[in-house]
C-alpha cells in the first residue's frame, strides 16, 4: 500500500514568524522535519506542500520534494487534500499529515497512526502518549480520551478526564494521554473531512480534529511510549530547542512548574 507523507508549510504563523525557515541547529526547520521523516519513515515518500516560493527553494536546495498549493487554505488538512487530488500522487492510498514544526517526531508515531487506518479500519489514525499530571492543565497540551477500542471519545485543551474527588486522582492520572498532532487518512476520509463545515466544538476549543469527530468519524488513537518534546510553536520553544539540539533526544519542552519532575 502506497503511503504519502505531506508536510504543510506556510509563512503566516503568528506565534513564530516565518516558522518553516527559522533555523534549528543551523538548518531551516522544514528541512529538519524532512530529515526526521527520513529517519522514522524511510520507506515513505514525503512532500512539502506550501504556498511560498521561498520555502520551495529551501526544500529543493536540501534535496527534498515540494509542491505549490493554494494560499487560500485555512488549515493544513485542506492543503493536504489539495495534494491528494494531484495526478502526481494518485497512487497514494493513505496520506499522512505531519506538521512542519515537528522535528522531534517520536520514532513510531507515523507507523502507529497508519496502522489504525490500514489494520483497524479507522477513518483517521493518530497517536497519543502518557502525560505527566504536572503539565496536564496547560491548554497548549492537547489531551484525548479513548474508548475500549482505542478510538477517540474527545480531544480537549482542558484537563480530561476530570477527577471529581481527590481520592480518584490516581485513576485519572493513569488515563491521561497527550495527543500528538499527526493524522493518517484514506483518500476518501480526507475528502470527507475537508467537505465538513467548521463545527462549534472545533471553534470553541480551536482543535480541528473535533470537526470529523463530531461528524461521526472513527478516529483511532494509537498509544505510543512518549510524545517526545513536541512541536516548535513559539520563540521560546525555538530557543530551547536550539540550546538542546546537540542532545535533542533528551530535550523536553513541556512546561513543568518549579519543583516538579
Amino acid at each position: 500500500m502506497s503511503i504519502l507523507i505531506v508536510i504543510p508549510a506556510r509563512l503566516g504563523a503568528t506565534r513564530l514568524a516565518n516558522k518553516p525557515l527559522r533555523m534549528l541547529g543551523g538548518v531551516p526547520l522544514v528541512v529538519r522535519v524532512l530529515e526526521r521523516l527520513a529517519e522514522v519513515a524511510p520507506g515513505y515518500r514525503a512532500v512539502v506542500a506550501t504556498d511560498s516560493e521561498e520555502i520551495r527553494a529551501v526544500v529543493a536546495a536540501a534535496g527534498g520534494e515540494s509542491v505549490m498549493t493554494s494560499p487560500a487554505h485555512s488549515n493544513g488538512t485542506e492543503r493536504v487534500a489539495e495534494v491528494a487530488k494531484l495526478q502526481a500522487f494518485a497512487d497514494a492510498h493513505v496520506l499522512v499529515n505531519v506538521q512542519g514544526d515537528e522535528p522531534f517526531l517520536p520514532d513510531d508515531a507515523i507507523t502507529a497512526a497508519v496502522d489504525r487506518v490500514t489494520t483497524h479500519g479507522d477513518d483517521v489514525g493518530t497517536v497519543a502518549a502518557p502525560l505527566r499530571a504536572a503539565v496536564a492543565a496547560d491548554p497548549a497540551v492537547v489531551k484525548v480520551v479513548r474508548d475500549d477500542n482505542g478510538r477517540a471519545l474527545y480531544f480537549s485543551r482542558a484537563l480530561i478526564p476530570f477527577a471529581r474527588e481527590a481520592a480518584d486522582a490516581a485513576i485519572r492520572d493513569a488515563l491521561l494521554l497527550r495527543h500528538v498532532g499527526l493524522y493518517a487518512f484514506t483518500r476518501e476520509s480526507l475528502a470527507r473531512w475537508v467537505a465538513l463545515p467548521p463545527h462549534p466544538l472545533e471553534l470553541a476549543e480551536r482543535l480541528e480534529q473535533l470537526r470529523p469527530l463530531a461528524g461521526g468519524f472513527r478516529i483511532g488513537v494509537a498509544k505510543i511510549a512518549t510524545a517526545g518534546p513536541g512541536g516548535i510553536d513559539t520563540e521560546t520553544d525555538l530557543e530551547r530547542a536550539n540550546a538542546a539540539w546537540p542532545a535533542w533526544p533528551a530535550f523536553d519542552q513541556s512546561p513543568v512548574p518549579a519543583g516538579t519532575s
